[in-house]
């Protein structure tokens, strides 16, 4: 099976857009494939247009290229298994949640709302023929301390985004991974109330 091949179209109870039913995170990005800077500047686009409490937009974003300094601290932060394959992604974001407004009012739904940025950074991605992965395995406090981020801002997640690499180069720990197949908990385990 070759790199191109591996389909993992998502086998649902319900009808879903395509887009949603094959977005997946793959640990296998090319190495050598630079980022598509048109499709990058749509899927940030997508974030900036989702919703948010009051219009605040508590969202921030580092974007870094592979070759970039900035690319290198922050795969520098990352920590476990993320430091075997997601330097190889064309780029690594780290999305910030500014948590607290200039005068230091707490932004209760900042979390939240960057999580809906994300999510359509990510969907919108896709579309474009790009992956994301997601990873809470990072630094935070390096990663605060390379880019100067005040307190009220918090980076929650990295991102390895790119195309899709040849799955089998991965250690056989994450092919397994990267090969098993998708599940989900039913969705009645996740409605508490549906009167």
């Amino acid at each position: 099976m070759g790199a191109a091949t591996l389909v993992r179209t998502a086998t649902t109870d319900h009808p879903v857009l395509d887009v949603l039913a094959e977005r997946w995170s793959p640990r296998a990005f090319d190495a050598e494939a630079p980022i598509d800077e048109a499709k990058l500047a749509s899927a940030l686009e997508a974030a900036r247009w989702s919703p948010s409490a009051s219009n605040t937009q508590p969202w921030r974003f580092i974007v870094a290229r592979r070759g970039s300094t900035e690319h290198a601290a922050i795969a520098e932060a990352l920590v476990g298994f993320n430091r075997a394959w997601a330097p190889n992604a064309s780029v690594l974001l780290v999305a910030i949640a500014e948590v607290a407004d200039e005068a230091g009012e707490p932004r209760r739904w900042a979390q939240y709302d960057l999580g809906q940025a994300m999510a359509h950074f990510s969907v919108q991605a896709h579309h474009e023929g790009l992956h994301v992965h997601q990873m809470g395995g990072f630094d935070v406090e390096a990663v605060r301390a390379r880019f100067g981020l005040d307190e009220r801002f918090v980076p929650l997640t990295v991102s390895a985004i790119g195309v899709f690499g040849d799955h089998r180069s991965l250690p056989e720990k994450l092919l397994e991974r990267e090969t098993a197949p998708r599940v989900r908990r039913p969705l009645r385990d996740s409605v508490i109330v549906d009167a």
